[in-house]
Formats: structure tokens, C-alpha cells, sequence
């Protein structure tokens, strides 16, 4: 069955149908990896997306019950030069049609990815419709432009109520801004005691749970859409040590008094070279953001930069001057990606250990 792809510029891109036959409206992005399309497809931070791989040829291992990042997919479709029908995988349980269509999510294939990707890369991001070939192309580019993106993804993915992941060690509350599994099971191996919260608690809720750590996990969207999130970091920051992740990278920036701005077309893949400032080491980083910290806005705050992207130079990483806090825009559970970065989950840790050792660790709201 043909489907369409139009862009709001008016390109049109014909191809065929795969997964659900819905038709959906979304903002159009694209990812690099060229492995991981079963994390890629399940992490949250794609909420209402439409994601086109570069990699020419998806779907040849199949889909497998350990590989997701969240159990029910946010992603609005998806977009492939390819998709392979039968795949070959000794964990295979399913093709990616099967699950698609499982989870009512469109996918289209057999289009230019190049092309599109250069359009984006040259216009930015952009609204799309994925439809039937029969649908009117004016129609739908009318009703397109005349569209608004939802700004409540955050609210969409995060967890309604707390929940724990229970073990013997320190006990970090994670808040759940659209977390990826990924992170919770770094923290799980290392025998951690966590609870995770939804994206509105307070911050004197989240001192309640008396936390040794506190992790800002990942997440959609722009990060000047979750206010009480921002406020609710004012609120810990310097009581409790803390660690955030992507968009509470973004977030946590915004609360120490810098600025963000949405990107051309943003990172997202599994090859984004990072340096380390203090070490000058570099790792090849997971990334999935649109938006990102102003580096001119970190002057006058009690903010230092220690990592930056080696492809454009934005700001990668953050540290707070006298709190015991950090930040990377960057993915250090990977998934999917190389695992130069998970360093930082230990380094988290030994914070804390610090903290408590010292006595300074948890002040009562």
C-alpha cells in the first residue's frame, strides 16, 4: 500500500506503508545510529517525533523483548529507506511491521532518507504528515501548516505516581522526565535503593523520600515547558548531591539562572564526540536533544562548562561551583551507543559517598 510523507514546505515523498495505518502529524527529525532502531523506537525522548534513520537498512534483527527503553513507545512514526521483512536474529521475536502495528505507530519506507535528511539539515526541523496516497496533498498541507506541536510531552511519558526499584545501596530518587530504562538499570547494577518520581513532584516531596542522591533523567520536548521542574531544582539544589541527564541537564541550567535555546536540527545518534575540558579525553557520545544550553548565557551564574561538543561547540556538560552538582546533555547509559560515558554513573556515586560521609548530604525541607 503507497503511503505519503509531506514536509509543511510542501515537499511530498512517496512510499510504502509499514506498522499501523494511522495518520499523524509530528515534527520531523532524524537519528545517525546505525544500530539501536529498538531503543531508538521506544525511548521517550522522541515523544510525538517522526524519526527518520540515515542508515539505509532497519529492521534486520528484528525486535527482542530486552532491547526497549520503555514499555509503552511515545514516538509518533517512523521513516526508513528500508525495512527488512524477514529478519535474522536468534533473539528475534518479532519484525518491526509486527511491532508497529502492535503499537499503533505508521511507518513509511522506500523514500529518499538522504534527501529528506539534507532538508532538514538545511531548513531545520520541520512539521510533517504521514497519510494515505489517496488523501489530497493541498488538503493536507493546508491542514499541516495550520497545525500546533503539543508542548506537554513531558506530561504525556513521566510516571503519574512515585514507584520503587528497591536495593541495599545509596537511595537515589530518579525523576522521571521521560526516563529512559536504560538509566534505571545503571543504577540498579550498582545496587542502588531507587525511587522514581513523577516530572511535578516538589521538592519538599522529593527531600521526604530522604534521598543520599538525586538523578534529572532525560526527556521531550523544550525544557521551558516544565516550570515546576525548574522550580522544584532550586529547591534541592546544594541540599542533596545531584546528577542530571539530557533534558535535566537543560533544566537544571535554566534553574541556575542560564538559558536555553532550541537547535537547527538538534543531535541524535550514537557517534557525537565530546570532550572532557578538564581531562581533554574524548568520548563518542549517544545524544537525542533539540535544544540546547547558550553557552554566552553560563557568564554570571555559578555555572562552570566541562564539556563541549567537538562537531559544533555547544555546551555538553555542566558542574556548579559550590554545590555538589552536575550535568551532560549526553546519554552515559548509552542505549543504543558506545559506553565511553558511563564512567559518570560511578563518579555520581563516589559524590554522594562523599557527601555523606561529610555529614553534609540531606537538609529537611
Amino acid at each position: 500500500m503507497k503511503r505519503l510523507l509531506i514536509l509543511e514546505d510542501g515537499t511530498v515523498f512517496a512510499g510504502e506503508a509499514f506498522g499501523s495505518n494511522s495518520a499523524i502529524i509530528g515534527e520531523v527529525v532524524f537519528n545517525t545510529g546505525m544500530t539501536g532502531y529498538q531503543e531508538i523506537l521506544s525511548d521517550p525522548s522522541y515523544c510525538g517525533q517522526i524519526v527518520t534513520l540515515t542508515y539505509p537498512l532497519v529492521g534486520n534483527y528484528g525486535i527482542n523483548r530486552d532491547d526497549f527503553e520503555s514499555i509503552n513507545p511515545a514516538i509518533a512514526a517512523f521513516v526508513v529507506k528500508e525495512a527488512a521483512d524477514f529478519p535474522s536474529n536468534w533473539r528475534s521475536e518479532m519484525s518491526l511491521d509486527e511491532y508497529l502495528k502492535m503499537k499503533n505507530i505508521p511507518g513509511i519506507s522506500g523514500i529518499d532518507t538522504r534527501k529528506l535528511t539534507k532538508i532538514i539539515r538545511h531548513y531545520g526541523t520541520l512539521k510533517g504528515a504521514i497519510c494515505s496516497a489517496e488523501e489530497k496533498v493541498e488538503e493536507v498541507i493546508e491542514k499541516l501548516r495550520a497545525s500546533k506541536l503539543r508542548n506537554d510531552q513531558v506530561k504525556q511519558v513521566s510516571t503519574r505516581r512515585p514507584f520503587p526499584s528497591p536495593g541495599r545501596g545509596s537511595r537515589i530518587v530518579l525523576v522521571d522526565f521521560g526516563m529512559k530504562h536504560g538509566i534505571l538499570r545503571e543504577l540498579n547494577d550498582r545496587n542502588c535503593d531507587v525511587i522514581v518520581v513523577p516530572y511535578n513532584s516538589t521538592a519538599q516531596e522529593i527531600l521526604s523520600l530522604s534521598p543520599d542522591g538525586v538523578m534529572l533523567s532525560n526527556g521531550p520536548g523544550d525544557p521551558k515547558d516544565v516550570p515546576e521542574a525548574i522550580e522544584m531544582i532550586k529547591g534541592i539544589l546544594g541540599k542533596v548531591p545531584l546528577f542530571g541527564i539530557c533534558l535535566g541537564h537543560q533544566l537544571f541550567a535554566l534553574a541556575c539562572g542560564a538559558d536555553t535555546a532550541k537547535m537547527k536540527f538538534g543531535h541524535r545518534g550514537s557517534n557525537h564526540p565530546v570532550k572532557d575540558l578538564k581531562t581533554g579525553k574524548v568520548a563518542l557520545t549517544s545524544q537525542n536533544h533539540g535544544y540546547t544550553v547558550e553557552e554566552d548565557s553560563i557568564s554570571g551564574t555559578d555555572l562552570e562548562i566541562t564539556h563541549i561538543a567537538l562537531n559544533d561547540g555547544t555546551v555538553e556538560g555542566l558542574a556548579h561551583k559550590s554545590a555538589p552538582a552536575f550535568t551532560v546533555q549526553y546519554h552515559p547509559e548509552a542505549s543504543p551507543g558506545p559506553e565511553d560515558a558511563n564512567g559518570l554513573f560511578e563518579q555520581f556515586l563516589s559524590l554522594v559517598e562523599t557527601e555523606k560521609q561529610e555529614g553534609t548530604v540531606y537538609a529537611k525541607a
